[in-house]
């Protein structure tokens, strides 16, 4: 379901969705960096993150005001990155764990601000482990909150946490080649030659890649098809010069959008392109999303000569 309203023109966010998303703005980038470490991609955490917040303005009129707004956030944006995770069968039966013996040596908890590279490291954990340990340990959130988020027992937390924590310490002894993103993936032929007539500013030679029914996604902005979308346009506007190169965010090709500033070009937002049969089917433009690109550590590029 889009968020629009027959007012307006098909595709765009409605003003009161826009104003939530406002009213939420210093919460997003913690919630991006939660999806994106359960999820394994910066992209699929925007994505994720995007849905569960559309979820939770549609539930606002349910929202108890008396409560903390961020727990019930995280909480509707833990079950996206559960459901994502269900779809992309990569569960590997954790949540199906029945009791929990609590009767758990104690470890050492990674500790909060954890670095970037434990939090790499989460993703060889099994959901139930991995939430725990990053809601505990990234965000410092208490036993009962967890207990509440996951939808588990105080046992049950404490259990994943220690058992998760372990397998921590054993993987930090591996050393860097554990790490997630030395993956890296070529350019397709399409995407190479969609990032040249981008580039060109061939509108049209972009719209011949583009198959009939492509979706368009401009997070925040747009969310609908790409026929009917300003989004070229918009681009050809721009005051400042851009150019884009092909890059590697967590073993995924995407382009990344540079601006030129003082002499020096700067990267400036990222944008995904799905294809198949040699067209393109969907585009994200993650252009209004600053913390996609900030936490992108696993940014693989060349600037634009």
């Amino acid at each position: 379901m889009e968020p629009g309203t027959a007012s307006q023109p098909a595709g765009t966010f409605e003003a009161r969705y826009v104003a939530f998303l406002e009213t939420i703005a210093t919460l997003r980038p913690k919630l991006h960096r939660y999806c994106s470490r359960m999820t394994g991609s910066v992209l699929d955490g925007e994505d994720v993150m995007q849905d569960a917040l559309f979820q939770a303005y549609r539930k606002l009129d349910r929202f108890d005001e008396s409560r903390p707004l961020a727990p019930w956030l995280f909480r509707i944006a833990h079950n996206q990155c559960i459901d994502f995770l269900r779809r992309r069968e990569v569960r590997e039966g954790a949540e199906s764990e029945a009791a929990v013996d609590d009767a758990v040596e104690p470890v050492e908890a990674v500790g909060h601000g954890v670095d970037r590279a434990i939090e790499h490291l989460v993703l060889s954990l099994p959901p139930k482990e991995r939430a725990c340990v990053l809601l505990k340990d990234v965000f410092d959130y208490s036993l009962e909150e967890i207990e509440e988020l996951v939808d588990s027992t105080v046992g049950g937390v404490k259990a994943a946490l220690n058992r998760g924590r372990t397998k921590l310490e054993a993987l930090k002894r591996v050393g860097p080649a554990a790490k997630p993103d030395e993956r890296r993936a070529e350019a397709s032929p399409v995407l190479s030659l969609y990032l040249e007539r981008f580039n060109r500013r061939d509108w049209d030679g972009l719209l011949e890649l583009i198959s009939a029914d492509a979706r368009l996604r401009v997070a925040d902005r747009y969310l609908g098809d790409v026929a009917s979308a300003p989004y070229y346009r918009n681009y050809a506007k721009r005051p400042a010069p851009w150019r884009a190169s092909i890059g590697n965010v967590d073993g995924e090709a995407v382009i990344v959008v540079f601006q030129e500033r003082d002499g020096r070009w700067n990267p400036v937002s990222l944008v995904r392109i799905e294809e198949r049969d040699n067209r393109v089917t969907r585009i994200v433009d993650y252009n209004h999303c600053p913390w996609v690109l900030s936490s992108a550590d696993a940014l693989v590029v060349e600037a634009p000569v």
